[in-house]
């Protein structure tokens, strides 16, 4: 029995060393995403470039080696589905600033907030953590929060959900009311094309209902690990096997892409999930 137990234990060794060698080579490696969308709606084809839960990561010196990526893609615009920063009291926002004003120089950038930002800017104990992010930024970058913008030229509209703190509670998916995302952001415009920017992807359904033709969202990380036939395997909100964590969905009409992030914070677990970088091409 003992010997059985130590095969058992040395196996479980060699397989944490080599998620843990896995993990160090795919944190520092980009993957890329790419979808295609036509709609009669747009007026004029549009290449966003897509990014979400940095998390703090750097690629490169500066985040040099990610921008070069990015300008590879010639975006149109860029759009940020949150958690750019790790929100733990003493972290930095330099990093997460450093990138989007690098981005916001160059490009058009619009960003929605993710837990980590909302968290921030909600409790104490963070200080002034989203005040530094927000006024460091501010002037290159679009913050939309519950808000909106119209972009004429494309006939496409473009909206930032900050859930509330209760939304992304552990275990559990909150119940969330027809009403809500109305409440917060107003009415989805019945002439555009919609993209809701929601950084949790659980609500898809909900984001779906209340009009939004494409959702976009990260939170999920790829689940840490993409399990061959089984997906992720878990989400930050403690759920095993997320029914979205990387990819696109439908819902009806609706559509969802969610990005696997570029950062992981806590457990910096990947394996067959390196950071996503998404290209969206509109027609």
């Amino acid at each position: 029995m003992k010997y059985f137990i130590a095969i058992v234990v040395i196996l479980a060794l060699i397989t944490l060393i080599n998620i843990l060698l896995e993990s160090h080579k795919e944190n520092r490696t980009i993957s890329f995403s790419n979808y295609r969308i036509h709609d009669k709606r747009i007026r004029k084809d549009i290449r966003i470039v897509m990014i979400s839960d940095l998390h703090n990561a750097q690629f490169g010196d500066h985040n040099k080696d990610l921008i070069k990526k990015i300008d590879l893609i010639k975006p149109d615009m860029i759009i940020s589905a949150g958690d750019m920063i790790v929100g733990k009291p003493g972290k930095t926002v330099d990093i997460a600033s450093e990138l989007l004003n690098d981005l916001g120089r160059k490009y058009p950038v619009y960003i929605g907030k993710g837990n980590h930002e909302m968290r921030t800017s909600i409790y104490p104990q963070y200080g002034d953590m989203w005040e530094m992010l927000y006024n460091n930024t501010k002037d290159n970058v679009t913050w939309l929060i519950n808000d909106s913008i119209y972009l004429e030229k494309y006939n496409l509209k473009i909206y930032g959900l900050d859930m509330k703190p209760e939304f992304y509670r552990r275990f559990k998916k909150l119940y969330m009311p027809d009403s809500y995302i109305a409440g917060e952001i107003g009415e989805a415009d019945d002439k555009a094309y919609n993209i809701l920017i929601g950084h949790d992807p659980d609500y898809f359904e909900e984001y779906a209902a209340w009009g939004a033709d494409l959702s976009l969202s990260g939170h999920i990380h790829g689940g840490l690990m993409i399990l061959p036939y089984l997906g992720g395997f878990i989400s930050p909100m403690i759920k095993f096997f997320p029914k979205y964590y990387k990819g696109m969905y439908e819902c009806g009409k609706s559509r969802l892409i969610v990005s696997a992030g570029l950062g992981i914070h806590t457990l910096k677990i990947r394996v067959n999930n390196e950071p996503d970088l998404v290209t969206i091409n509109l027609y």
